[in-house]
Formats: C-alpha cells, structure tokens, sequence
C-alpha cells in the first residue's frame, strides 16, 4: 500500500521547521480526494455532498471507510496543489490544507473555520493519544471566531439557545439527546461524524470536538444558509418520511392506563365531549416481564378487540417498549445464547438496576432487530397496534459508564450515540417487510439520520414548572437544527405536576399553547393525586385527560384542539416540506431571516412554518411579553391588528389566549 501511495504523489514539498531544519511533505491526490501524509498521521478532503467538504485523519495512518449513518455522495472536486500548499473546492466551499497539517474551511470567500495549534510553532495541530490497539482519544481545536453563534447539539435542558460559551457532553441521558451538528451564524453547518462518546466545546478561546474512542477524525463542514444547509444536510443524513395525517392530531397519554376498559372509557369520553383524538397511548408495565413484548393477560384480556373499537373511533392505539430485559423474560435465554444484549468488558451484563437488574437488548446487531421485531409484531403488530413508543432509548444505564459496554457494533465508547438510531430501525424496517409506509415511532433519544425511520423524538423526564417549559422552548428550536424534524415534549411536564394546584392548571394550560405549534401534540406525565397500585410492579399517576385540570382549563384546552383541527392542512403542507428539503416545521426565527442580526438571540419564540410567528408564555401569571418582528407586515391573530416588522413589540395575552402573528397576506390567518 506504501508503495501504491507513493507513486500517486503529485507534488513534493520542502518547507523549513523552526529550527531550520528541511522537511519533506507530500500532498498527492486520488479518486479526486486530497491526500495529505506526515508522521504519524494522514489526512484526506473529500467533496461528500453539494457545498459540504469531508475531513478525515488518522494516527494509524491509514483511512477506514466508515460512513456510519452519513450518506456520502459522489461530487467531482476541484484539487489544485501548490508550493506549499493545497486547496480542494467544491461550490461555495473552499479548504486549504497547509504542511504544518492545518487545514482552513472558506465560504465564499471568506474565512469560517481554521484550526487551531495546541503548542507553540503549530508543532501538534490535532491530539491524538492511544486508548487500545487501533483506538484513539482525539480532539480538534478551532479558533474562536468574533460573534459567532451556534446551534443544534440535540437537545438538553440547558436554558440556552446560543450555544456559543456552552459546554455539551456526546452522550445520551434522559432528558439528553446528543446529535453532534451544530450551524453556526457564519454561515456554516459541521457534522462531527464519529458516533463515540466525546464532549463539543463552543468555548470563547476556542472550539474543540473531542471523542473518547475512535479509529480516526471525520467530520463535514457544510456551508450555506440555515435553509440551505438543512437542505444539505438531509441530503447526507437522510430525508424524513412524510408524516402520515393522523399523527398530526392530539395524542393522549399518561402514566398510566391499567386495563383495556379504562383505555376504552377515556376513548369514549373524549367523543362524548366532542374533543377529536388521533393517538391513544398505552405506557410501560402493561406487560408481563420486561422483555416479554406483549400485554399481561390479566388487565388485558382481548386487546385486538380494543384496538379495533378505537380504531372504529378513529383512534390509533400507541403502545410503549423498553430495551430491557430481566432472567424471568421468556426471551432472555435465547438473547443471551445468540448475543443479542448489550455486554460489558467488566461486571455483569446488568446496566440498568429498575425493579432489579435489567440487561438491554442491542439493536446494532442485525438478529436482534430481526428478532425482536418478530415478538412486536405477534404481540402488538397483529393485534391492532398502529405505533410505537421506545422508551429508555438511549439507552439508559446506571452507572453511566459507556468504556463499559460492549455492542455489535462496537465498543460503547466508540460507538454509543448510535444506539438510538438502530433502535429505530428495528421498527422501520419490520413495518416495511409489511407494506406498511405509515410508520411513526416515538423515541426517547435520536441520533443522526434516524429521521429516515420516521423517528419522532420527545425530551424525555423532564419537570412540571415553568422553568422546564421555558427550557423545551430552546432545546426544541436547537433540535429542530440537526436535521430530525419530528419533535415533541410532555405537555405539561413529566414529574411533579399537582392537577389540584393553581398553578399546574396555569402551566398545563400554557404548555398545551406550546403544544399545538409544535409538529406534534401530546399530552403526557406521572401526575401526582391518586395512585393506584393493584398488583402492578411500578404505581400509577393521576388522571392526565383534559376534563382532569377543572372545568376552565377543560373549556381552553378543547378550543385548542379545535385550533389544531383547523391548523391540520397548515401543518400537513409543511411537514410535507421538511419531508423534501430539510426544513423543519418548528424553527429559529434566524431560519428565515439570516441576514437579521436581532434573530438570533431570540430563543422564546419561533416561526411555525413560513408564515406563523409563535411567542409563547413561559412564565408564572406573565400577560405581557415583547416579541420581535422581523421583516414585513404580521398580522396578530387575536385582534387582527397589523404591525410593521423591524421592531419589538408589546403583545398581551390573557390565559385563554396566546400570542401569534400572521404574515400579511397568508391565508392561515383565516382558521384562528
């Protein structure tokens, strides 16, 4: 191979060292990639896509082509190599690579993105140290650019919207979805295409990508655009599917329900009171054993029968599935024999300690997707259930020790955040085999390129206060940058919401607001009030329907499902969207309006769409909020005045109203 290499090398270069020293280096280039080679490292650039360029480095010398989930495409690159440099070009897209090994990212023009030396005389420009034979702990070090401003990262209640000074682990936890993508206000999107664990630092004396395990660097600067590069993106990640138009209604859910005639009451109900449902949840522990995958008898005694009364009542019926699994399972022993858990390099192969020791199944293996999806199938599939719900997808595990864990794919270290993504896949796949294009999974955690399985990602565990729903607002709009486009959260918290309370009956009422702009609506959470335990392992929560949080909130809720009706066509028009070009339904204001300044600090409200400005309460007994509108003229929904954009302005909104802005001209105005 050495010798292969050496007789491709265009042009050699000397260069002095600082100590005066004459030092030989080599660019070359093949199969239309920019080679670089010195001691102890090999760097390429590629074009992998329209306007995006792909670095690639290794210590061991050598580069594996390990695309993980990117979809790499074939782009013909201009290559030009000179005295002491190289530069490769593809579109708006520059890099120029140097022989001290940096390597400098241009758009246009102009300088977005240059590496930056750890020691003096740019002697060492990426890290690298041995882990185990083939493995690397590496980091990437940019310069901090002026007023920059980044966002994406997944999503994670951090309260903050620019990330720019933020520190961000690579991991999943719940409550945490770390997708490794970031766009940033010059213009630029960077996808750290390596699934290991690591942390992103979007430091002011710097930017620094850092993973714990991996063979090699890889990571794709994509330049454009907030559109643009959502376009790009989608193109090199995978497109999402269309929703299909029943999953754009309300979905009702708690923790939870008990036995298939409580499903059937609150069914009925809710058609008695003429409140239209798409999606009736069923929560974990309706099952026998964890890694049984199917309904325990005793509660559920005919639930084909069930599903086919909600189905009469135009409801789907959504049932929730943990990866995890204990030694009273009837699945446990043939897992275990065919090595479809996730094991460990030291303890037991028990990472999750919930009513006992829990082993997790390991959806990166191919027999465990194929396996699993069989049991689904039988047991929920066939017997009328139309989606599901993955819980603890991250997965969860207890301590968080991801050097630990062993999986098909690989160590956890190197491969963990792309747990989720094969999760998803499991169902993706398996409703395909039945000709089913419907397919819609909620997910507790997502990794990049999930949104091709139809993942739908809600914020996991999250608290019943206001502080959590001003949180979502920014994790959600952050989320909404990394190419998966279906989003959702709890309406109204997961833990700690007392319904008798005044104030949860004001924070339900503010966060189902939120709820109906945002692509999917859902109502959830572990109430407190009246648990009920039977015989079931893990105790209910209080009642979580509308008609539970008195007869005022009742009134304003409803009406908020109706405005969801009427908003039907609006969304289902731009999911479509998202579904072709990457647009998100739910995002930053900046999305639309780049070139505004003022946009990109503005993390509590939100264009739903491209005509709907959003500009939610998130504050105990607030009324008054200012909200900024950008270029134009809009429309406020609740008294039809008109307002010219280019400013802040004062908007009131009593609890029964929100606060939003029409474009001038759209016709969505018409359904508020």
């Amino acid at each position: 191979m050495y010798d292969i290499i050496i007789s491709q090398v265009k042009t050699i270069i000397n260069i002095f060292s600082f100590t005066g020293e004459v030092i030989t280096v080599r660019f070359y280039e093949q199969d239309n990639m920019l080679y670089f080679s010195h001691a102890g490292e090999l760097v390429r650039l590629s074009a992998c896509g329209e306007d995006c360029l792909r670095f690639q480095s290794s210590a061991n010398c050598s580069i594996e082509e390990r695309d993980y989930t990117l979809m790499p495409q074939k782009i013909k690159a201009d290559i030009t190599i000179g005295e002491n440099s190289a530069e490769i070009k593809n579109g708006s897209m520059l890099a120029k690579l140097y022989g001290n090994g940096r390597v400098e990212f241009y758009r246009n023009g102009a300088l977005i993105l240059r590496e930056k030396s750890e020691l003096t005389f740019d002697a060492q420009i990426r890290n690298y140290r041995n882990n185990a034979s083939g493995f690397w702990k590496a980091r990437v070090t940019f310069e901090a650019n002026e007023n920059e401003h980044f966002y994406g990262l997944g999503h994670e209640a951090t309260d903050c919207f620019d990330l720019k000074g933020c520190t961000i682990d690579l991991r999943h936890v719940n409550a945490k979805c770390a997708v490794p993508y970031v766009y940033s206000s010059l213009g630029y999107g960077f996808l750290w295409n390596l699934p290991s664990t690591g942390v992103c630092e979007l430091a002011n004396n710097r930017t620094r990508w850092t993973s714990d395990s991996t063979r090699q660097i890889d990571y794709i600067v994509i330049g454009g655009d907030p559109r643009r590069a959502c376009s790009i993106l989608a193109d090199l990640t995978g497109h999402a599917p269309k929703m299909p138009d029943w999953a754009l209604g309300f979905w009702q859910s708690r923790l939870r329900y008990e036995t298939q005639d409580e499903v059937l009451r609150v069914a009925e109900k809710y058609r008695e009171l003429g409140i239209p449902l798409s999606v009736l949840v069923i929560d974990y522990f309706h099952w026998t054993e964890q890694g049984d995958y199917k309904y325990d008898p005793r509660y559920w005694q005919d639930p084909k029968a069930m599903a086919e009364r909600l189905h009469e009542m135009g409801i789907k019926l959504m049932v929730s599935m943990w990866p995890t699994i204990n030694e009273k399972s009837e699945n446990y022993r043939e897992m275990l024999e065919n090595n479809m858990l996730i094991r460990t390099r030291s303890g037991s192969n028990r990472v999750f300690d919930f009513y006992g020791p829990q082993a997790e199944i390991d959806p990166t293996n191919p027999l465990t997707r194929e396996f699993v999806w069989n049991r689904l199938r039988e047991n929920y599939i066939d017997n009328g259930v139309d989606l599901l719900w993955f819980d603890e997808a991250e997965p969860e595990i207890h301590p968080e020790q991801f050097d630990n864990l062993i999986l098909h794919a690989g160590n956890g270290d190197e491969v963990a955040l792309i747990y989720p993504y094969y999760y998803s896949k499991l169902v993706y796949d398996g409703m395909r085999s039945m000709g089913r294009d419907d397919i819609v999974t909620l997910s507790r955690c997502a990794y990049t390129g999930a949104q091709r399985f139809g993942t739908l990602v809600w914020s996991g565990d999250i608290p019943s206060t206001f502080e959590s729903l001003r949180m979502q607002v920014k994790s959600g709009l952050n989320m909404s940058m990394c190419g998966i486009v279906w989003w959702t959260t709890d309406i109204g918290g997961f833990y700690g919401g007392d319904i008798e309370s005044d104030y949860f009956r004001e924070l339900i009422v503010r966060w189902f607001q939120y709820g109906v702009f945002c692509p999917v609506l859902r109502i959830h959470g572990s109430r407190n009030g009246h648990d009920r335990t039977r015989d079931i392992i893990e105790p209910t929560g209080g009642d979580n329907e509308l008609w539970s949080f008195g007869e005022r909130d009742l009134g304003i809720l409803k009406e908020l499902v109706m405005l969801r009706e009427r908003l039907r066509p609006y969304i289902a028009e731009h999911m479509d969207k998202a579904s072709e070009t990457g647009a998100p339904l739910m995002r930053p204001m900046f999305f639309d309006y780049p070139d505004d300044e003022t946009c990109y600090s503005l993390g509590t409200q939100y264009m739903f769409g491209d005509d709907i400005i959003f500009a939610p309460i998130t504050e105990q007994g607030e009324k008054d909020r200012r909200v900024y509108l950008p270029e134009g003229e809009w429309i406020r929904t609740t008294d039809r005045s008109v307002h010219s954009g280019g400013q802040f302005v004062d908007a009131h909104a009593e609890l029964d109203q929100f606060i939003a802005f029409v474009r001038s001209g759209a016709e969505v105005i018409d359904v508020f």
